[in-house]
């Protein structure tokens, strides 16, 4: 009860509620859709699998480039095409065959580009309708929410078949309309606002002082992760039980990572993150053929995301852009992570035949995660020092009151 009444107090569901539904559930449509795309893609096509992942992440990229150009002249406006965009490109991943190489690649494309295009306007209008005291915290309950949906989505996995997911996701996807649109009465559209271009942005020093980790750490996850998931197997652990640990886990502490970011700021939250990713990959590299190492790593890359997801994707670019046009912020923040992925399809099948190599890879990764905190800690904070200043405040008269009372 005191959850849901710490959540009622710091948010107004009237002003961030659409907010909230747009996010949660382009996440959660995002996540098994892209699922679904590559299962379609190595069942169906293998012989076009790199070709296929190619065009779909150089669409991704594009897309998103363009979509924050375009998106906030009519934001809203495109943000409900983009869903809807989004549930067709989801109807066309039933036609993707190996029969013909150019009906697959448009549909990649098509698929990419239902991604890319809306995503960074998505988060920005996230941004602009949360208040900065209060966005990692809102940022915090969506990935708790999407933890919980994709732990149920999970579960329907095993008991639905492809083409039912298919449709459960245009299903979805089509409800996030009409529940945005609802929700969305009372959106006061922002003030004009600057434009920044991409080489403004790139001079910025504080800028690039976050960049640079989230880059690093993008490319150090998706590398290792398919040896990640070659040495747990080797253990014998059930992997995909594992990955819903690391979801739960990721549904918990998100929303404690962004409660704490509100308060104490967001480098704190993100170098405890960067710290508990190395930490993990150290274990890994000396324990990984350890059933113990293998259920420890899946906890604490739980507990790093949720940290990582309601600050370092949610907040944090929408702090760096406050009094401007976000959405290239949010570009410049969320490819990395994108197209890191990339690296995975790349990898698995060189970590599959190479399993022996894996503690070795992981002792680098821990030793450039360490690393990649260097510039988050010389690099100044995000949420402004006097909102810091007033929260202490407001928490120490509260306290104080509290000790009148107990003793009037």
């Amino acid at each position: 009860m005191k959850v849901i009444k710490l959540i009622r107090d710091k948010i107004s569901w009237k002003t961030t509620g659409s907010s909230i539904v747009l996010v949660f559930n382009s996440f959660v449509w995002y996540i098994f859709a892209y699922i679904i795309f590559a299962d379609i893609i190595n069942l169906k096509t293998p012989q076009f699998e790199i070709e296929l992942y190619s065009i779909y992440y150089i669409s991704v990229a594009i897309a998103a480039v363009v979509g924050a150009k375009i998106f906030p002249r009519f934001r809203v406006k495109s943000l409900l095409i983009w869903i809807l965009f989004g549930a067709i490109s989801t109807s066309l991943l039933f036609f993707i065959t190996g029969e013909s190489f150019l009906i697959s690649g448009l549909i990649a494309s098509i698929f990419g580009l239902s991604v890319g295009i809306g995503l960074p306007s998505c988060l920005s209008f996230f941004a602009d309708i949360t208040k900065i005291e209060n966005r990692s915290f809102v940022g915090g309950i969506i990935w708790s929410l999407v933890g919980v949906f994709v732990l149920g989505f999970a579960f329907l996995f095993t008991i639905l078949t492809q083409e039912e997911m298919l449709i459960l996701l245009i299903i979805w996807r089509i409800l996030g309309v009409f529940i945005f649109q609802i929700l969305n009465r009372n959106y006061k559209k922002p003030e004009v606002q600057k434009t920044p271009s991409y080489f403004e942005l790139l001079k910025d020093k504080k800028i690039l002082m976050y960049l640079f980790p989230w880059i690093m750490f993008s490319i150090i996850n998706f590398a290792e992760a398919p040896m990640i998931e070659v040495a747990i197997v080797a253990t014998g652990v059930n992997y995909e039980i594992l990955q819903l640990l690391t979801w739960f886990f990721v549904g918990v502490f998100a929303i404690i990572g962004g409660y704490i970011a509100d308060i104490v700021g967001r480098k704190r939250v993100i170098i405890a993150g960067f710290v508990m990713l190395g930490i993990e990959y150290a274990t890994m590299s000396t324990f990984y053929n350890h059933v113990f190492a293998s259920y420890l790593f899946m906890v604490l890359d739980g507990v790093s995301w949720g940290l990582l997801f309601s600050v370092f994707f949610m907040s944090l670019w929408g702090d760096l852009g406050q009094y401007q046009i976000k959405e290239k912020y949010y570009v410049l923040g969320g490819l990395p992570y994108l197209l890191a992925n990339f690296l995975y399809v790349l990898i698995k099948p060189i970590a599959s035949s190479n399993p022996d190599n894996v503690s070795t890879a992981f002792t680098i990764a821990s030793f450039f995660l360490f690393l990649a905190i260097l510039p988050l800690i010389y690099t100044t904070e995000t949420l402004p020092e006097k909102k810091i200043k007033e929260r202490e405040l407001n928490n120490y008269l509260q306290n104080a009151q509290k000790v009148k009372e107990k003793y009037a």
